[in-house]
């Protein structure tokens, strides 16, 4: 569509689509923006190029897909930065964000492998100058190094471009077969039904219906209950919100459990701002569970044990995604269900159960261990870590987990886990979630 409009506006629009990508869409969606891409090292607002706004979000992903098409890892901002410093001041400045951990390594790489390249061809222009007698000046030796470092740049964006026609070429074939597939499988459902209509001739069931139309119905009536109990004190969205309910919903059997509990109880509110990313107009200040007193506009949720309210700041802007804003969600929906399923102040066991909380305390010294190591561990079960009192700790150790996959989306969220802190992905899975379930009213 892009190609059809002048080149400069094409490349503009381009640049602007990428730029919002960046922002709040996936890598996967924008492919085909980055191969209509002319320069990927174009410069935008404020000289700033896609890698450097990669770089700034922390979007590993971009940042890896943008190296391969050469982006340049020298070129400077307005603030006289370029990708490498960008990367190390994010990282000095959220040490415990592991994606920012990770743009720093690739720009690192890619910025030796260039550093390398440039001083092997230094050198061999020294050697290939030995036996002449005229003496190119510096400017020429510089000019004609960036250029060949140009070139190098532009074969990898065309080996790029060969791969995504390739794998183009490739997804057509694979969408032939699936099309194939998806005949097949309408035949045999088609099939199925005629063979449930005679059954329920024959037996006079009918009131038998097929389980996919069961499972849809189940989850829109979870979907209404939660909306029912929601409210939006400021601005507008219902679609909005109903879109997330359906995300916790459909993402995963951990955050679709407390979603599925939730909209059961009776008592459940959800007040939501959906101007703000805050929940300050809404709780000025409430006291957190490890006894600190909180101020309402610094915080993007909230569960209120006393009145069994979730106060929820909904806004998605060019600093929290709608991945961010589903983990605050969770976070806070997980904390009610816990209080409520086990009645012990938050807690993801009853009172009195030795055995559970022996476990939970167990799977705190088993983080805590990780990190005095020196393991990698994610921002939430740090945060986790640090609460003041025990209570506080496994609470929002138990957020974790529903937090996470909320935000990394099922396989990866459950793979962080498994690989951080198998005890506490294993105990919520066998203990919480089958709790929540077998409470659940839905």
């Amino acid at each position: 569509m892009a190609r059809n409009i002048s080149n400069r506006n094409s490349e503009q629009f381009v640049e602007e689509r990428l730029i919002v990508g960046l922002f709040t869409g996936s890598l996967i969606q924008h492919k085909d923006l980055l191969d209509m891409l002319e320069d990927v090292d174009s410069k935008m607002i404020k000289e700033k190029t896609l890698l450097h706004v990669g770089v700034r979000l922390g979007k590993a992903d971009w940042v890896e897909e943008l190296l391969a098409r050469g982006a340049d890892t020298d070129i400077m901002n307005d603030s006289q930065q370029n990708a490498l410093s960008l990367a190390e001041e994010m990282v000095r400045q959220f040490p415990d964000d592991i994606e920012c951990s990770k743009v720093l390594n690739l720009v690192t790489l890619v910025h030796r492998r260039d550093q390398v390249i440039m001083r092997r061809l230094e050198s061999s222009s020294s050697r290939s100058t030995d036996h002449v007698t005229t003496v190119a000046s510096p400017e020429c030796d510089i000019a004609s190094l960036k250029s060949s470092v140009d070139s190098l740049r532009r074969e990898m964006k065309s080996l790029v471009n060969q791969l995504s026609s390739s794998l183009e070429e490739l997804k057509a074939q694979v969408c032939g077969r699936n099309a194939l597939l998806h005949c097949l499988e309408e035949a045999v459902t088609s099939t199925a039904d005629d063979v449930t209509l005679i059954k329920c001739g024959l037996i006079g069931e009918a009131s038998l219906s097929q389980p996919t139309s069961a499972l849809a119905r189940a989850r829109q009536e979870c979907v209404d209950a939660m909306m029912r109990k929601t409210r939006i004190v400021y601005g507008s969205g219902v679609d909005n919100m109903c879109r997330l309910y359906e995300r916790l919903y459909d993402g995963d059997e951990c955050t679709a459990c407390i979603i599925k509990f939730l909209s059961g109880d009776d008592w459940v509110k959800v007040m939501v701002d959906m101007k703000s990313d805050g929940i300050g107009r809404m709780k000025e200040k409430f006291m957190d569970l490890d006894g600190t007193q909180e101020e309402g506009k610094d915080w993007y949720s909230f569960c209120d044990f006393e009145s069994e309210t979730v106060y929820f700041g909904s806004l998605v802007n060019f600093l929290n995604s709608e991945n961010a804003v589903c983990s605050y969600l969770v976070r806070a929906f997980s904390q009610l269900s816990l209080k409520l399923v086990f009645g012990n102040e938050g807690r993801p066991y009853s009172k009195g159960d030795v055995e559970r909380e022996r476990e939970w305390t167990r799977a705190i010294e088993e983080a805590e261990e990780r990190r005095k190591r020196g393991e990698g561990l994610h921002g939430c079960i740090i945060y986790a870590l640090d609460g003041k009192t025990l209570k506080a700790k496994v609470c929002w150790l138990a957020a974790a987990v529903p937090r996470i996959i909320g935000y990394h989306g099922s396989t990866k969220g459950r793979a962080i886990l498994q690989q951080q802190a198998p005890s506490l992905l294993s105990l919520y899975s066998n203990n919480v979630m089958g709790t929540l379930l077998a409470s659940a009213k839905r």
